[in-house]
């Protein structure tokens, strides 16, 4: 009887014992990590100055959540926008939740909404 005891206990043991695997794309960076991480691009983006070279943003604001490339009076603009004020906490970041900083020949030329507007 104790035999059958015993074995019974060791097959429910190993029954209940489970594998988690966890399965994640980095829009999640724990509780509130987004927030923390927003706050922060909104903070680097304040220290910006006029003319910062291309690169030198990238470096300091790591990959853009989208870019755009826009051609106007034969000039060639590119679009970086960046994380700073979502909405929903769902992981999926729009183009309204970010903040679109503009260069000209790889330089700074402004950021925001209303420079956004200003150059289309």
């Amino acid at each position: 009887m104790k035999k059958l005891l015993l074995a019974t206990a060791l097959l429910s043991s190993t029954a209940l014992t489970g594998c988690v695997v966890a399965v994640t794309d980095g829009e999640y960076n724990g509780h509130g990590g987004w927030k923390k991480e927003q706050k922060q691009n909104r903070e680097k983006i304040s220290q910006l100055k006029m003319g910062t070279e291309y690169q030198r943003v990238l470096s300091k604001l790591g990959t853009p959540e989208y870019t755009d490339m826009v051609s106007k009076d034969d000039t060639v603009y590119q679009i970086l926008y960046f994380a700073t004020n979502s909405k929903h906490s769902d992981g999926v970041v729009t183009k309204d939740e970010c903040t679109p900083l503009l260069f000209k020949d790889n330089k700074l030329v402004g950021f925001g909404d209303t420079a956004l507007a200003h150059l289309l």
